[in-house]
């Protein structure tokens, strides 16, 4: 079933470390079809162009994307000898930072780039062979992917713990097993608590302009998993709370400043701020690799603007707007901490005051992982 990322793997390696093969995110939910990747350029290139999104599907996706630099530099130069010399670190230095430009909001793509890269430097100074490095990075990538799915599990159950017996729960963008390797971040809560703790739970799916992930990825995975679902337009969120038809909203992250500020899909801090007039608990469901401590609040955080046409011409079909009209197409917002009622990390569920409880929930992580 996919909830557990069985039948459609978001990201995975395939031709012997050759390639990197990912759901294309763009055909759905009209077509269930793959693409290979057979360079790093071709992966980073995949992550901008948003064959694979989500922050920690982004991550995963670029962690192979380095490994396969290396699997690129071992069938092209062969493997004897050492990896001291200047063109392989130059060739090394050219793929992490390829990757690391990708996309810029989401920081779970700088953590598992800096992961990998610790395995490299370690390499290098160990002077070991290019088979066995590239060995090496291709485990840590695999690694980097099986725990997003026990991280998600995680998450998923302290999540689900959340939510009443019977409720109504509002979900944002998609941060299912397709924003992740599998299971999903809110949407693993909302699975968790489903299929995990049989809770009778009813998902309002924002539709999430400008890309329509809730629309075309979220209503697709829940209908799949048979999770009761209704999808509506983004703007219609306000006036459900107000007719009490809300309970929870739920939604992802793709940075964490350190007092909590949460940089998320575009349209996040608008429902935020309606949940909190209607006193509906507002919770942020993410992985401890989502949260960057060397920020101290969210006026810090990059926030990607992404290109005109996926407003006027939404799915690439006919025009919606004049041509040559003006536009801003901000990717993220971000909510202030002071509108989140909980933060859900796979070390429990954190409450104000953000800042120590986050430190925390890193370094307790540091120790586990």
């Amino acid at each position: 079933e996919m909830g557990s990322g069985g039948k459609y793997a978001t990201v995975e390696v395939c031709a012997e470390g050759r390639a990197v093969r990912m759901l294309d995110q763009r055909a759905l939910p009209g077509k269930v079809e793959y693409v290979e990747l057979r360079s790093y350029l071709e992966v980073s290139k995949a992550i901008r162009d948003m064959v694979i999104r989500g922050a920690p599907a982004i991550g995963a996706a670029a962690a192979y994307g380095f490994a396969l630099a290396a699997r690129q530099w071992c069938d092209a130069h062969g493997c004897e000898g050492e990896l001291g010399d200047e063109p392989y670190r130059k060739h090394m230095r050219a793929a992490f930072e390829d990757l690391m430009a990708s996309r810029p909001t989401a920081v779970n793509l700088a953590w598992a780039l800096e992961r990998l890269d610790r395995v490299l430097q370690r390499a290098l100074a160990e002077k070991l062979g290019c088979d066995v490095t590239t060995a090496k990075l291709e485990a840590e990538a695999r690694d980097v992917a099986a725990e997003d799915i026990s991280i998600n599990e995680a998450m998923g159950l302290h999540g689900a713990a959340l939510l009443p017996e019977r409720c109504n729960v509002l979900h944002h963008c998609n941060t299912g097993a397709l924003a992740t390797v599998g299971h999903g971040t809110a949407l693993g809560v909302i699975r968790s608590a489903h299929f995990a703790q049989g809770k009778k739970v009813h998902v309002f799916v924002d539709e999430t302009r400008p890309r329509l992930q809730g629309a075309r990825l979220t209503s697709w995975e829940l209908m799949t998993d048979g999770i009761p679902m209704t999808l509506i337009c983004d703007s219609a969120a306000a006036s459900l709370m107000r007719a009490g038809r809300i309970d929870a909203v739920l939604v992802g992250a793709d940075r964490i400043a350190a007092n909590g500020d949460t940089a998320n899909k575009i349209g996040t801090f608008s429902v935020a701020c309606a949940a909190r007039i209607h006193q509906i608990p507002f919770y942020v469901v993410a992985p401890t690799s989502t949260v960057d401590l060397a920020l101290a609040d969210g006026s810090l955080i990059p926030i990607e603007e992404r290109s005109a046409s996926e407003i006027t011409r939404p799915s690439d079909e006919s025009l919606v707007a004049p041509e040559g009209v003006r536009v801003y197409n901000p990717a993220f917002d971000v909510t202030p901490a002071d509108l989140i009622t909980a933060i859900v990390t796979q070390e429990g569920v954190l409450r104000p005051p953000f800042e120590p409880a986050l430190r925390a929930a890193l370094k307790s992580a540091d120790v586990s992982g």
